[in-house]
């Protein structure tokens, strides 16, 4: 993990395990960093990437939520949920595809947890995959360009639920979706 984190430090890209899937993780607040794992991805600019994050204080540092969305996080994060919230100014504007809001997610994982908090910023969380391709549940289904890998092995697959927090509706089914359901029906 230490290893993962120098190459963080230089702009450079991993490959790491969250409860889901392979993540491909950069310095989410690098230019460099993430234009360089966009090219991996072949993703194109006008989509957005989501983030990892390691606590709700690391949250608070690059979005802007309100009591109610900060309930939603504190009831499903961490887990295998990304929530859609207004991106602070600090967020590279690609990363939000031009729309002011960004995905975050908190890995219910050991490892990525441990090295956001190494890292001490957040990294990027899309899966470690081109754009397009399914998502790596082992590492020889990575199939990105990346600078370190970390293997644990056949991971769950089931793709997180996304959750656009700020119009409140549920943007991609995945884990946890009737309780997600349940909980944004009744918000506000």
């Amino acid at each position: 993990m230490d290893e993962a984190v120098r190459v963080l430090r230089r702009d450079g890209i991993i490959v790491y395990p969250t409860e889901t899937v392979y993540g491909l993780g950069c310095d989410a607040l690098s230019d460099e960093a993430v234009s360089r794992l966009y090219e991996a991805k072949c993703r194109p600019l006008s989509k957005p990437v989501s983030i990892a994050v390691s606590d709700m204080e690391m949250l608070h540092a690059v979005a802007i939520i309100d009591e109610a969305e900060e309930k939603f996080i504190k009831r499903f994060l961490p887990g295998p949920v990304t929530v859609i919230v207004r991106a602070k100014k600090c967020i590279p504007p690609v990363l939000t595809g031009g729309t002011g809001l960004i995905g975050i997610r908190m890995p219910d994982n050991d490892i990525a947890i441990e090295i956001i908090e190494k890292f001490g910023s957040p990294i990027t969380s899309t899966s470690a995959n081109l754009s397009g391709d399914i998502s790596p549940v082992t590492v020889s289904q990575v199939n990105v360009i990346y600078d370190h890998i970390i293997d644990s092995g056949t991971l769950p697959g089931n793709p997180s639920t996304v959750v656009d927090l700020v119009n409140r509706k549920i943007v991609r089914a995945g884990a946890q979706i009737e309780e997600v359901a349940s909980f944004i029906a009744e918000m506000d």
